[in-house]
């Protein structure tokens, strides 16, 4: 477990609940709950959802019901949920930030939400920041416990800072291709105490055995938002025979330290400076790979590992160059 923040403790693998909103497949809902609660008694227990997650928070709310009829009232402090509140711009006051944060208390059942991440989508309507005001009153009154983000740039990260807002996170893109964070991000979280919560750190399933060797997929084969997503940034990074070499280098080190490619992605960006998590989807009652991500947790990368990743990704694009900071794709 990690010390996110005071008095709250993160499994460092975080569930990602992205995939609940469709574009992965058919999720049938009592195979949802049924596999949360496998993730919670293999110590995954950490769950990434949002407002906008098709039923992700009414899957929160059902798991810990059953949670307490399975193990007891006890049992809910060793689970924690982070939602999002992703709102429309427009004008933010009081009662209506307030009735999406009721919103998705009434949804998880829970009393108070551990994290609300804040999501802004344009940076012109500085209302974001009346948001904050308000979501700092919520916190001080005891519906949130700790206030984080989703997606801001560095820019906007130091605009909050220095009106005082007191943040625990921010959650970003960041994989071995795409290193932006580094750029600014991380500097200014670490003056400041804020941690990264990472997501697209295995591009979809991109970095895996599965597409070591493979042709590049056709459109038709991009059989999920996830893959359609991250298709795009391997475009944009340098393109698929480029990333055929990384997933060669991948594979070397991997066998290397008898884990997965995915593992290998997973520690490289563990051991990145503010990374408090890495976030991976879930396909509940589709497929799982918890057996998998536990070997990310006794995986120790060396130099040699880390120069021989830096010798493909050298020969990459820029990508803080060719689509901006953090967050900035969305925008």
């Amino acid at each position: 477990m990690f010390q996110l923040t005071l008095g709250l403790k993160i499994c460092r693998i975080i569930n990602g609940m992205w995939q609940v909103a469709g574009g992965h497949g058919q999720i049938n809902p009592e195979s949802a709950i049924s596999d949360m609660l496998s993730y919670h008694d293999s110590g995954f227990t950490t769950w990434d959802l949002a407002d906008i997650y098709g039923p992700a928070e009414e899957y929160i709310g059902e798991f810990r019901r059953r949670l307490v009829r399975n193990k007891g009232e006890t049992e809910l402090d060793n689970s924690k949920a982070f939602t999002k509140f992703v709102p429309n711009p427009g004008p933010m006051t009081r009662t209506i930030v307030e009735h999406y944060i009721d919103k998705s208390i009434r949804r998880m059942n829970v009393k108070t939400i551990d994290v609300v991440q804040f999501h802004w989508w344009d940076y012109n309507d500085t209302r974001y920041l009346d948001a904050l005001h308000h979501l700092s009153k919520i916190c001080d009154e005891g519906k949130i416990k700790h206030i984080a983000l989703t997606n801001f740039d560095t820019e906007r990260v130091k605009t909050m800072v220095e009106n005082g807002f007191k943040l625990v996170s921010n959650q970003v893109q960041y994989s071995i291709i795409d290193q932006r964070p580094e750029v600014k991000m991380s500097t200014l979280c670490q003056k400041h105490g804020i941690k990264l919560l990472t997501y697209g750190t295995l591009l979809g399933g991109f970095l895996s055995e599965k597409y070591l060797g493979k042709l590049e997929p056709t459109r038709s084969q991009l059989d999920t938002s996830s893959l359609q997503k991250y298709m795009h940034m391997i475009d944009v990074w340098g393109g698929w025979n480029l990333f055929q070499e990384l997933l060669v280098v991948l594979d070397n080190i991997a066998k290397k330290h008898h884990v997965s490619i995915a593992n290998v992605a997973t520690r490289y960006i563990l051991n990145k400076p503010t990374v408090a998590g890495v976030i991976i989807g879930v396909r509940l009652g589709i497929i799982e790979h918890k057996s998998d991500n536990e070997r990310v947790f006794g995986l120790q990368l060396d130099k040699e590992d880390v120069d021989i990743i830096k010798s493909v990704t050298s020969r990459s694009q820029d990508l803080y160059e060719r689509i901006g900071d953090c967050g900035d794709e969305y925008r």
